[in-house]
Parts: structure tokens; sequence; C-alpha cells
């Protein structure tokens, strides 16, 4: 089968975020939502579900369960039991509530940087003592931990928030890096909390690897959080889940949700089990197309955008684009005003980050394109 993702779809007057920030002249490529119709088979079972008019409390079925478990196996050989997930509106809540049930206050929490906003400011929630620690630009255009320094900011325990694949880089996390990441939590007593909502999209033969599948050590120390959100392109059903197979930890873990965190939509929870037990030969043909933008893309920015870089992202659909050539102020500020595209301002993922936005590629390709268009246009223009 052939899914068509050239069509552009008018999102103007749906409510979508994406497409509600700006002003219509604006092209938004800023916020993890990719512009491709959900896969055919979950819309489908949307109108079969909908048939049945009660659309009241709901709790997972065991088919659900049963739908990620198999996918995790087949995906990742990782064995999970069913009763080891713990269902969530989105994964914000998930990392959240660990930190709250986990973390004393007088420990670390460890954020990889530049993060996901709701990753960075999650440990000033509970009050908790953050630590920013940078990767390392290896000279191959690729990014590594400081493993020394890791260590040292784990000292007495706490808590490394982990985003694999990584967002903004597109890093997936190679074994052997993930490995020694996971030893030192243990060796320190710390939790790793992994946030892997992109495992889906890797590019280039990659597999991703779950935290947690490494030992049974590992297991033990790790809260999972995934979702079929960016993957499938469901992020508005808000449904996610968290994995924690010790017991204990998960019925503690469980507990914290402090009357914040309700149950998930019923909607949500079918879309989830169509997407992990039917939409394979949809994501296969999503992650050829995103790779084919991000090809593209690199290609364009090395090749149009003097004075803007771009590392080649491994995973997720988002670019990390180095704009510290351009001598700007505010870049994001810049391509917004001056090219009528809306990135994500770098500085929202770190403070050093002012010279970096953020580009969603998941999209038609004839926005991508109509994107790097107009960014090439107002360089031009600037320097005219």
């Amino acid at each position: 089968m052939t899914f068509d993702f050239d069509q552009v779809f008018d999102r103007h007057h749906t409510g979508s975020t994406k497409w509600s920030r700006y002003p219509a002249d604006v092209l938004p490529m800023w916020v993890a939502d990719m512009d491709f119709a959900a896969p055919p088979v979950i819309v489908q079972a949307l109108q079969r579900r909908l048939e049945h008019p009660l659309l009241g409390y709901s709790v997972a079925q065991e088919g659900l369960r049963e739908a990620i478990v198999a996918d995790l196996w087949n995906k990742y050989a990782w064995r999970v039991q069913p009763q080891e997930l713990i269902f969530l509106p989105g994964v914000e809540s998930g990392f959240n509530m660990a930190l709250r049930a986990l973390v004393e206050p007088q420990q670390n929490v460890v954020v990889q940087v530049p993060n996901y906003p709701p990753l960075r400011h999650a440990p000033g929630h509970w009050g908790l003592n953050k630590i920013e620690l940078s990767f390392d630009a290896l000279a191959d255009g690729t990014y590594a931990t400081p493993l020394e320094t890791l260590r040292q900011s784990l000292k007495g325990g706490g808590a490394l928030l982990l985003s694999n694949p990584h967002n903004p880089l597109g890093k997936a996390f190679p074994r052997e890096e993930l490995q020694a990441l996971a030893n030192i939590c243990l060796a320190q007593n710390a939790w790793i909390i992994s946030d892997e909502i992109h495992a889906e999209l890797c590019y280039d033969g990659r597999v991703h690897i779950p935290t947690a599948s490494l030992s049974d050590d590992i297991a033990r120390r790790t809260i999972t959080l995934m979702s079929a959100s960016k993957a499938y392109n469901i992020a508005g059903l808000k449904t996610s889940f968290m994995i924690i197979q010790d017991r204990a930890i998960r019925e503690r873990v469980n507990h914290a949700r402090c009357g914040m965190v309700d149950s998930v939509n019923p909607l949500g929870m079918e879309a989830t089990r169509v997407a992990y037990s039917e939409a394979g030969p949809w994501l296969a043909e999503l992650k050829t197309y995103l790779q084919g933008n991000r090809d593209y893309l690199v290609d364009a920015v090395r090749s149009r955008l003097p004075g803007v870089s771009i590392n080649v992202p491994q995973s997720t659909y988002l670019a990390w684009l180095d704009c510290s050539a351009l001598g700007l102020a505010d870049p994001q500020k810049f391509f917004l005003e001056q090219a009528k595209v809306g990135l994500s301002a770098g500085l929202d993922f770190g403070d050093a980050c002012q010279q970096f936005v953020r580009l969603n590629f998941g999209c038609p390709r004839a926005l991508l394109e109509e994107g790097v268009a107009r960014m090439e246009r107002s360089l031009r223009a600037r320097n005219a």
C-alpha cells in the first residue's frame, strides 16, 4: 500500500496549536506536530468506535495492553508485562510524577542540554536541584555525554532526565553510551527517567534501544515514557504510558498524581491500540518519507543558507540549526519577521542556545521546500 504524504491540508481554523500561533502569512515549522493525516486505519477505527455513542470515563482494556507489549517485543526485543503499563494523558505528567515520587529535595536532577523545555523545567516544579549538563560536540558532527561530569553530578543519588531519541539534537543514543549512562546511575543509586516518545523515528537503519531493556538491574531503576503520539501523529488524542517494571516503584509513582493527572480518553486509547497493532505499514512509509525530507533539508541548509549549519539528525523529525555565523541578535525573530517562517527559539532549549533554532521537517515536501525558500530569500535580502 502507498500512502500520500505529499497531500497538503489547510489546518487554519481547526484549532491546531501549530497553525494558530502566528498570522496566516507565516509558515509554522516549530512544535513537534506533523502536517500529515493520521494513518487511515486509525481514522477508520475511531469512526467505528464512535458508532457506539457513549464516551464516558474509560480504562485501558487488555487488547490495548497486549498490543503495546507485543510491539515492544517486536521492535526492541524488550519483554514487558501488561500490568507494568500506567496510562497517562501525556509524557510530561509522567516525568513530573516520577520526580515528585522518587527524588529527595537535597538530591540533583541532571538534564542534558539543549533539551525539550518541559524536561528542563520539570525539576523546578518540585523545588529540586537542577544541573544542566551540556553535550560534548564531536568532530564528526555528533554529540556525546561527558560521563565523568555526569558521575560527579549524580553523587548522592537523584535522577537523570533522559531524552532518547533526543529532542532537539535528533541524537539516537548508541548502546555503548546508553550503557555507560545507565551504569553511572546505578553506581550512584540515581533514577533514570527516560522520555522515549520518538522511539520509532530512527533513520539510516538505526533501531531505538529502550534504556530499561539493557538489564534487569537497570530496569529496576528506570521509568520509561512512551506514546504513539509522535510517530503516528495523534498527539491531540492525549494518550501516553509509563513502563515501570518494579511493582513497588510502579505503585509509588502512580500514587504521585497529586490530584492533577487524570485518566485517559477512550478515543486516544483506541487510536493507540490500532497504531501498535495495525499501522505498521503506514509507519514504515512515513519513516522513508521523513528520511527523504531530512536529506533534502541537510543539503538545502548546507548549499543555500550561508551562515546556518546543521548536523544530520539520526532520529525524530526535528532539526537543530546553528545560526551563530549570521551574527543575529535573535535568529528566531529574524526568520519570523523577514522570512515569515515560525521556528522554535533556541533559548527555550538552553540558556546558551540563543543562536540556535529548531525546525520541524515533518510535513509534505512542498511545505518544507517553501520554508527553505523563504529562509533563503530572507538571507539574500539581508546580504544584498
